[in-house]
């Protein structure tokens, strides 16, 4: 087995969904086994928070990672980017408290990527993270997600809501890898982008969030129709929920080997599913 890390650097620069912070970032290749970590350039010592499921803080609407004092937000997509692209290690500085949304898709990252060009990595005695061999569930009312056993890595993923525009929708991806980065990932679920509701907004800006937000990074559904089309797929919501998914899933380091099931799940539900699976490798190697 071998590990990739980036041939060359990546800088992006743009505002945060949440905080309305304008941000830069940096993605350097780093040491073969060091993972993917976040630097936190703006702060004093430079801290570092690592892109583990031991550092994650809160779930509201995106994902946080928390190392001492130093914070992280909104981490999905990016980490969605590299993990799907092949990006075993990379170090990432950034200049604020919150990842750029960008375009509200993995898009962008994905072709930076694609131009900087992966490099591989010897590991010594690397371990191979486990199959999935029974199944895992976390459910919360009708939503739920699950890890099964299965002959390759697959996300499934499903989707409810009353929007016409949106309704009942579902999509299932494989990753798989031919020299780790040679996937459909960059062109079947890195464009689809975040979405919204039109009613949920204004409450959401009174709660201090999406002040960031607008038309130009995410697509905003109402009683008649999507405000900002085209989309880019027939279902891009649900898309974007396996691009979420993929992201929080890779907390994880590497992804188990396993079919990834979710039906209206949430960053909540992804990383409790993950917390289950380290649950389970703890359990299987004590026993």
């Amino acid at each position: 087995m071998q590990q990739y890390t980036l041939a060359s650097q990546i800088t992006q620069t743009g505002v945060g969904l949440h905080s309305g912070v304008i941000t830069h970032v940096r993605i350097l290749p780093a040491e073969a086994g060091s993972g993917r970590y976040f630097v936190r350039i703006d702060l004093p010592d430079n801290p570092i928070i690592p892109a583990q499921l031991t550092a994650v803080s809160q779930t509201v609407l995106s994902t946080e990672l928390v190392k001492g004092e130093a914070s992280i937000r909104t981490v999905e997509h990016l980490l969605a980017a590299l993990a799907g692209m092949g990006v075993d290690n990379a170090r990432i500085e950034i200049d604020g408290p919150e990842v750029p949304l960008l375009d509200g898709s993995a898009r962008v990252w994905a072709e930076s990527i694609i131009q900087a060009g992966l490099v591989a990595q010897t590991l010594p005695g690397e371990q191979i993270s486990p199959p999935i061999d029974e199944p895992i569930w976390v459910r919360q009312g009708d939503a739920f997600i699950c890890a099964l056993p299965a002959a390759e890595i697959r996300f499934t993923y499903g989707i409810d809501f009353d929007l016409p525009a949106i309704g009942n929708q579902w999509h299932s991806w494989s990753f798989i890898t031919e020299g780790k980065a040679c996937n459909t990932f960059a062109t079947e679920i890195a464009p689809a982008r975040t979405f919204g509701l039109l009613h949920q907004i204004e409450q959401l800006q009174r709660s201090g969030l999406i002040k960031g937000g607008s038309l130009d990074n995410a697509l905003v559904c109402g009683p008649q129709g999507w405000l900002n089309p085209p989309l880019r797929f027939a279902n891009e919501p649900v898309r974007h929920k396996i691009l979420d998914l993929v992201g929080d899933l890779s907390l994880l380091g590497t992804f188990p080997c396993a079919h990834y099931l979710a039906y209206k799940a949430s960053h909540n539900l992804h990383t409790q599913l993950a917390q289950r699976i380290l649950d389970c490798r703890l359990v299987r190697s004590s026993a």
